[in-house]
């Protein structure tokens, strides 16, 4: 029995990883500019943040259509008996929606997964059912190891401004940090699929070593972990404090990884964040 895994693009691994690990992934799309653009592939977060330093209006973002999960899935099942689609969480974007449309007409062939969260933390997950696949699991199987990993995946992360979240209407229970004195810096989570606060600090620097402290905390936590670092542009220095902030924490180390377009337009320029699960859940 040979499992195939797709995914979509606000999983943020790179085209290369996803070659790596055998991964189909499905654009979403960035309104800008008055056209369309699928994320990765016809438009980047520099070329969104230069837009925008140029007078263009704030994007907007759309999930793909059922149409274009069909297409994957059938690409998919050319070369293998099932495929298991995993997707950014439902309460984020009517990605999962559309996958799940398109499943039906596979009768039972294709099995969708609502991960409850985005970006690297999403990407974790597919990366763990490559492995599991591998293996030899059954759908099922790995169905409930990422259901089991769940509730013990953490994503944190910081931005500079709240303001993308909330013209895209992205910004959960972290609502209440608007309007915040100058120089506060936000610390949003993922939880329950949806954007919430995580605290706020006074300054870079303190924004950084809420990072650490809390990445420390969960490796003391669960003993064996993998973290995974994410940023978009202007984010990448906050990365390597971060990193340096951990030396002499063991932890398997998933890689940096730069936000796509899609994601990037809520989070904005200069966010950091660390995506994390227990190697064994």
């Amino acid at each position: 029995m040979t499992i195939a895994i797709v995914t979509d693009s606000t999983s943020d691994l790179s085209p290369q990883l996803c070659e790596q690990y055998g991964v189909e992934s499905v654009p979403l799309y960035v309104l800008f500019d008055g056209k369309m653009h699928k994320d990765g592939l016809e438009i980047t977060p520099p070329d969104l943040f230069a837009g925008l330093k140029a007078g263009k209006k704030t994007p907007s973002t759309s999930q793909p259509s059922p149409a274009e999960f069909a297409a994957a899935y059938g690409r998919a099942l050319q070369h293998a008996d099932e495929v298991i689609s995993i997707h950014i969480s439902g309460q984020l974007s009517g990605t999962v929606g559309s996958a799940r449309l398109a499943a039906q007409e596979f009768g039972g062939k294709v099995t969708v997964v609502d991960t409850q969260t985005v970006s690297m933390g999403l990407g974790m997950r597919v990366i763990r059912a490559v492995e599991l696949a591998g293996t030899g699991k059954s759908v099922a199987d790995i169905v409930a190891e990422l259901d089991r990993a769940a509730p013990k995946a953490d994503l944190r992360f910081t931005v500079d401004t709240l303001d993308f979240l909330r013209i895209n209407g992205r910004i959960g229970g972290a609502q209440a940090l608007l309007g915040s004195l100058l120089n506060i810096k936000p610390i949003l989570v993922v939880r329950g699929g949806r954007v919430e606060s995580g605290g706020r600090v006074r300054g870079h620097k303190k924004a950084v070593q809420d990072l650490v402290d809390h990445v420390r905390a969960y490796a003391a936590k669960y003993g064996s972990v993998r973290v995974a670092f994410l940023f978009t542009v202007g984010g990448e220095g906050f990365v390597r404090e971060v990193r340096d902030g951990l030396a002499g924490v063991s932890f398997e180390d998933l890689g940096d990884h730069a936000i796509g377009a899609v994601v990037a337009t809520h989070a904005g320029p200069g966010a950091v964040g660390v995506a994390l699960e227990p190697v064994n859940p």
